[in-house]
């Protein structure tokens, strides 16, 4: 089940951030474009790994486990790529900046509430922000390169910018949700160290 077909998939995502580094360090336009469509396909694979999981009753511990850290490893490397080499600037970083600040924030709360054996669904809203933010980078990347009639630039920023509020957004119900979580849990173990605490206060007779 570790090689099953949405596994490779997921995996792919991860296999791929080191040559999407390094096109950006190749000199030419149409090494952009290639770093688009691989980016564009690590995307896409988003998609198919987890349908066909549901699909072929093949969803793993592996898989849910990867799925997420992919995701926020390719994102991530494709933000800091475009950040150092001037593809993202100015106050265009600031949507950039949201972006990684809500996925560690994410990433933090899955991992408490995993050990509180609790899971955090994907919200309808966090798949459209994943998909315009997918969209608004892999226009960043092409960049300058892109048809003089179509403003590649300016599409990949504004997209920046949409994905940035639903991340603010998003980001928001994953905290409300994870701090409903948290005190639920210390309120269940509070009686009993109450009570513990009375037992032990109590004098020997």
């Amino acid at each position: 089940m570790l090689l099953s077909l949405p596994n490779i998939l997921t995996l792919s995502r991860i296999a791929v951030i080191p040559v999407l580094v390094g096109l950006f360090y190749l000199e030419g336009e149409v090494w952009r474009w290639v770093g688009c469509v691989l980016f564009s396909a690590a995307g896409i694979t988003d998609y198919f790994d987890g349908r066909f999981a549901r699909s072929r009753a093949q969803v793993t511990t592996v898989g849910v486990f990867l799925d997420p850290i992919a995701d926020k490893l390719l994102v991530a490397a494709t933000i800091l790529m475009l950040v150092a080499f001037d593809r993202i600037s100015g106050l265009v970083v600031l949507p950039a900046l949201v972006i990684l600040c809500r996925e560690v924030l994410v990433s933090g709360l899955r991992e408490f509430l995993a050990g509180l054996q609790v899971g955090v669904p994907v919200s309808r809203l966090a798949k459209w922000k994943t998909m315009l933010q997918m969209l608004a980078l892999g226009f960043l990347i092409v960049g300058d390169a892109g048809p003089d009639a179509v403003p590649v630039v300016l599409i990949g920023e504004t997209g920046l910018w949409l994905a940035a509020m639903l991340t603010l957004v998003t980001g928001y119900d994953y905290l409300v949700t994870g701090l409903r979580h948290m005190n639920a849990s210390s309120a269940a173990r509070r009686p009993a160290s109450t009570v513990g605490r009375s037992k032990s206060a109590t004098p020997a007779r």
